[in-house]
């Protein structure tokens, strides 16, 4: 029985595969420590350009805030005669600038600001003129993005700021045996410029990194394992010789049907008519 080389190029993958499927999270995390503490660090998002932030006002004399925001929309329901009203989400869009307008105050430039702050900058703006105001800011499009060798890749949306790259694994269903566990790549735009940071899910030190905590439109990219890209070369190689064989027998059926083409047309032209034949 002969075994090919297919054969042993899938066996080699499969015990490479199992290999590769028993790391595990931060193996040099001493077992038996019973307890330990990691400064959980600065996890606030600071607001950029392209953000989207829902800003309420609220105050005591709730008809002294509403300048500030939006009218309520009111529909009828079908079958009752009230009216059902339904506050306005008044959504701002950060300019490339970094700036928002907002109503009265004007021009602000909220970029580099929490979301905390900007709220209490436009309290202090506007209090001279509201009793007692309370601004609230909340992120509307915060969402990052999880690609590569997990089991749900894409988008997803975060409801909260505190979201770190175990929480996007983890929301991406974790990786699957082919992923890199010890190479994951984070892409981030900051300031105009894009960072590439590289985590080690198997390292400890991966809490204390200051990447752990995400931020808008970061992109996690888990890496395929040596496994998963030998085979994909070789599916690679594969498909393109079976393109280039189903090239070349192309080309040499049109080549035989031109030459049977030429050889009919040649019998055609050098026969004798039957009327030359009784002559």
């Amino acid at each position: 029985m002969k075994i090919n080389r297919l054969s042993i190029f899938a066996l080699l993958l499969v015990l490479t595969s199992c290999a590769t499927n028993k790391t595990t999270y931060f193996e040099n995390l001493d077992a038996e420590q019973v307890s330990g503490q990691v400064d959980v660090g600065n996890y606030e998002l600071r607001i950029a350009p392209d953000d989207m932030l829902s800003i309420t006002v609220s105050s005591v004399v709730p008809d002294a805030a509403a300048p500030y925001n939006l009218p309520a929309v009111s529909y009828s329901e079908p079958g009752k005669e009230e009216l059902t009203i339904v506050p306005n989400l008044q959504v701002y869009t950060v300019s490339r600038d970094g700036d928002i307008y907002f109503p009265i105050v004007g021009r602000i430039h909220a970029a580099g600001m929490t979301r905390n702050e900007l709220a209490k900058y436009i309290e202090d703006q506007i209090r001279p003129e509201l009793e007692d105001p309370f601004v609230l800011v909340q992120f509307m499009n915060f969402k990052v993005v999880v690609l590569g060798e997990v089991k749900n890749p894409g988008q997803i949306p975060v409801q909260t700021e505190r979201v770190s790259v175990l929480d996007a694994i983890g929301a991406a269903g974790d990786l699957t045996i082919y992923g890199e566990r010890k190479n994951v790549l984070l892409i981030r735009e900051e300031n105009g410029k894009r960072i590439f940071h590289r985590f080690d899910l198997t390292d400890k030190s991966l809490f204390e990194s200051p990447y752990f905590y995400l931020k808008q439109n970061d992109v996690v990219y888990v890496m395929p394992n040596r496994a998963q890209r030998n085979n994909s070369d070789y599916n690679q190689l594969a498909s393109y010789r079976i393109s280039v064989a189903g090239t070349v027998v192309s080309a040499i059926s049109v080549l035989a049907s031109l030459a049977i083409a030429l050889f009919i047309n040649c019998l055609l032209y050098t026969s004798p008519s039957p009327r030359d034949r009784t002559r």
